[in-house]
């Protein structure tokens, strides 16, 4: 398989890498196709950061044009130098500040727009505390996206294979107190709730959706990093991002 430090042939970074084409079609799609994944993270930041909501729309939508398309930022990009959201977020906080100094003004929604960010609703954004600094804004809008991608990868493919139950089992013992910082009910509640038989058939089945759980995670942290040594890091990360309790 390429040995364990194998770069991935499908990644963020293939999508980046191919953003360096002549043809502009296809470069704005790759430009496109990789910061739909990160818009929600830029604009968590940018309002940490003391914009208002039309302002922070007015900036993603010109670091995407101007910066991203026009100046050929993911070009610059390389997996050599770290993580992409890294690169990403340095490059919009010196667009932003860059903007701020200047006094500059910008449309929302320009003739081409990426991103139809006029239509945005509150429900899309994560619920961020007060306390949170911009950065950690950031990581924890990516973190929960990309936890919402794969738990809703997870419960397609357990209603698909007839485990509605499994999946309400392992949503209630394990991703919802970890996103709220609480307590996970006992395996006998659950039972209980779920009309399981006994706590061993509960157990077995809240094992079956984490296994598919962490393949998926697995699988699209590995969209996001350069090799395979990255993944286990980034995996530890995402999760010590959501138990820090961003939300609330």
């Amino acid at each position: 398989m390429g040995g364990p430090d194998r770069r991935f042939e499908t990644t963020h970074w293939t999508q980046i890498l191919s953003a360096r084409t002549l043809d502009q079609a296809r470069q704005r799609e790759a430009i496109g196709a990789v910061l739909t994944k990160y818009w929600k993270p830029m604009y968590c930041y940018l309002r940490r950061k003391g914009s208002n909501n039309e302002e922070a729309k007015d900036l993603v939508q010109g670091f995407c044009q101007e910066i991203a398309l026009d100046r050929g930022l993911l070009q610059q990009a390389d997996p050599e130098r770290g993580r992409f959201r890294t690169f990403l977020l340095t490059s919009l906080s010196n667009y932003a500040s860059n903007v701020r100094q200047a006094g500059a003004t910008r449309k929302r929604s320009p003739a081409g727009a990426m991103f139809a960010l006029d239509d945005l609703a509150v429900t899309d954004i994560p619920k961020l505390s007060h306390e949170v600094t911009p950065d950690e804004a950031f990581n924890y809008a990516w973190a929960s996206q990309l936890l919402d991608d794969v738990l809703i990868a997870v419960r397609a493919g357990c209603c698909d294979n007839g485990k509605n139950v499994h999946w309400s089992v392992f949503l209630d013992r394990t991703v919802t107190p970890l996103l709220t910082n609480t307590d996970p009910p006992s395996l006998s509640a659950l039972c209980t709730k779920y009309k399981i038989p006994d706590e061993a058939k509960a157990s077995n089945m809240l094992i079956t959706v984490k296994r598919r759980f962490q393949a998926e995670l697995t699988r699209q942290v590995r969209l996001a990093v350069g090799s395979d040594t990255d993944v286990q890091q980034e995996i530890n990360d995402l999760l010590n991002i959501l138990s820090r309790n961003g939300a609330g």
